[in-house]
């Protein structure tokens, strides 16, 4: 018996000397192993969606209610909403950058971009639809593409003017050295400007995809006219069990959409915020900051460090060399009369198709009838009302959240993930719980829709809000606590004027989100029924599921009349005010 145990420990010490002698994996290679098995699961993926996308078109796709299913259509979902804000990103730099340096041009394209964020998700749908499947016939690419188009007119606006209003909020003396060290406009966007807006644009962004999640079931599974268009995802799904009223299928999909939100901030979002907190402009660094574990493992891989030493570096530095030679070798007087005949020829295809369509409107219009109009501007008094009273709601909780939460960043670890997870899951997937509660107390589809308008705007004023917060220099945080500025003196004195062009831009885009949520706060399906109110998003979403174009673009010319109004005669002057008085100085 003793004889056996210590053959069995001889053996026991013998493995454990040939283990310790086996050369072991450094922690530095764990990142690039995750990454590269994520880069071949990544490619396979692309190869089997592009497969799919440039097959022949699928009339009518039958959505599963299978919980099997759900990972599938996530990957297609996340992959709509990844193309369209990589869209949304690259349209926000370029409309941003011009509007906020081209006097001439902000004055059209401010306005053209207050437009664009009143029109509903729905309005665009018809000839953004019609068009893509013209370009692409026959082909599945031609409705993933409307698709992603749609979701893309969710998510640009308020990360558009995010991007222009931090532009227009530059400190002076910044914009004093960039000209003192001569930098050309690529230096000055690369060193200054989109350093400076990073804060804000990344909070936009986790904003903006929420949005994606918002407006996923109107972008995968709508009806135009006669045709029936669905594409699996996760969209698809919530809306198909809505729909049937099959409350474990809408459970099933919103759990997997909340993974999937949480992996993106794991993964995703909370990297990139602890990467921005090293742009916030302050002389006095702050004592806490954001951390990641992803980040942290980023930083310890080899293999890109390697890259950014052989690719990005040398790239970075051509780039930077090279306009700069053209920055200081081109004449002026030649540079500025290319630019006038380009800007003339532009203005006048512009102007063009500009009257081209203001003579189909005409047409169009003239098919309406007189109880149609009048029916649309009563809805258009009615969704006004929601909608501000909405915006008021959303203010008196999201501006004192929004304040706790930047100013911990141990607060703001629990809080992020649960407000994206809050922002993302769609208001209509919620509709049904929150019909039966107001069916039971009284309220009625009127009060619901306010509840609906709530849950799609708020959370731009919050996120807006923490990114004005964090981004207040930790030097001033410190001043107010050296002369006790606490309570109501601390708004007045700091939080408020710190944080106001942060709140101008989530009050915008929350204004337009309200708008926007209007088209499914106001018209509603639930087990074969459509339940409505007056309103002018119900209008929209009864003239889409018609046919009836004619109403349809009436509609949407008086939301996006209004909008632009209120836009004009509040938000502008508010804007204005944050780029004078409350700009960053020193």
């Amino acid at each position: 018996m003793t004889h056996t145990k210590q053959s069995a420990g001889l053996r026991g010490f013998s493995a454990y000397r040939l283990w310790t002698r086996l050369p072991s994996i450094e922690i530095s290679y764990l990142p690039d192993l995750l990454m590269g098995a994520a880069g071949i699961a990544l490619f396979y993926g692309l190869l089997v969606v592009g497969r799919t996308w440039l097959g022949p078109f699928t009339p009518e796709v039958e959505i599963s209610r299978s919980p099997l299913a759900l990972p599938a259509y996530a990957g297609y979902s996340l992959l709509r909403i990844a193309i369209a804000y990589g869209l949304s990103l690259a349209f926000t730099l370029v409309y941003g950058y011009i509007a906020a340096y081209n006097r001439r041009a902000e004055r059209f394209m401010i306005p053209l971009l207050d437009v664009l964020q009143s029109i509903p998700v729905l309005s665009f749908l018809p000839p953004v639809m019609l068009a893509m499947v013209a370009l692409f016939p026959g082909r599945q690419l031609g409705v993933e593409a409307g698709a992603i188009l749609l979701i893309f007119t969710g998510q640009v606006w308020n990360m558009a003017f995010s991007f222009y209003a931090s532009l227009k909020s530059i400190p002076t003396e910044m914009r004093e050295a960039a000209k003192v060290y001569g930098f050309s406009w690529w230096q000055r966007f690369v060193e200054m400007e989109l350093p400076f807006a990073a804060i804000g644009l990344v909070w936009n962004s986790m904003m903006s995809v929420a949005g994606g999640w918002f407006f996923l079931m109107a972008c995968e599974m709508f009806v135009l006219g006669s045709r029936d268009f669905r594409l699996p995802g996760l969209g698809s799904y919530l809306q198909t069990a809505a729909s049937a009223g099959d409350t474990r299928s809408i459970l099933w999909g919103i759990g997997t959409m909340i993974a999937v939100i949480v992996l993106l901030d794991q993964f995703i979002w909370r990297p990139v915020i602890a990467w921005a907190q090293k742009f916030k402009v302050e002389q006095v660094e702050s004592t806490e900051t954001q951390q990641s574990w992803v980040l942290n493992l980023i930083n310890h891989s080899r293999s890109l460090a390697r890259i950014r030493t052989k690719t990005v570096c040398p790239l970075s530095e051509r780039l930077m060399l090279y306009f700069s030679q053209v920055h200081s070798g081109d004449k002026p007087a030649e540079r500025k009369a290319w630019k006038i005949w380009l800007t003339r020829v532009l203005a006048l295809c512009l102007l063009a198709a500009i009257g081209y369509g203001l003579v189909r409107v005409a047409m169009l219009l003239t098919g309406l009838q007189k109880a149609e109009l009048q029916e649309a501007g009563i809805g258009l008094g009615m969704t006004f009302l929601r909608v501000n009273l909405a915006l008021l709601l959303g203010a008196l909780w999201a501006v004192p959240a929004g304040v706790a939460i930047g100013f911990s960043p141990r607060l703001a670890r629990i809080a992020q993930p649960l407000a994206q997870i809050a922002a993302s899951v769609p208001a209509t997937a919620l509709f049904p719980v929150v019909l039966l509660v107001l069916i039971r107390v009284g309220g009625g589809l009127g009060m619901g829709s306010i509840v609906l308008m709530l849950l799609g705007t708020q959370w731009y004023i919050l996120f807006n809000v923490i990114a004005g917060t964090i981004a207040l220099p930790t030097d001033l945080k410190e001043c107010c606590s050296v002369f006790r500025l606490r309570g109501l003196a601390r708004w007045k004195k700091l939080i408020l004027p710190g944080i106001f062009p942060y709140l101008v831009t989530g009050l915008v885009t929350a204004s337009g989100g309200a708008w926007n949520a209007s088209i499914v706060a106001e018209y509603f399906h639930f087990k074969g029924h459509i339940y409505t109110t007056a309103g002018l998003g119900a209008t929209i979403s009864q003239a889409t599921d018609q046919g009836n174009f004619d109403l349809l673009l009436a509609a949407t010319i008086m939301m996006s009349a209004t909008v632009v109004t209120i836009n004009r005669l509040v938000w502008r002057r508010l804007y204005a005010l944050a780029e004078t008085r409350f700009r960053l100085e020193t």
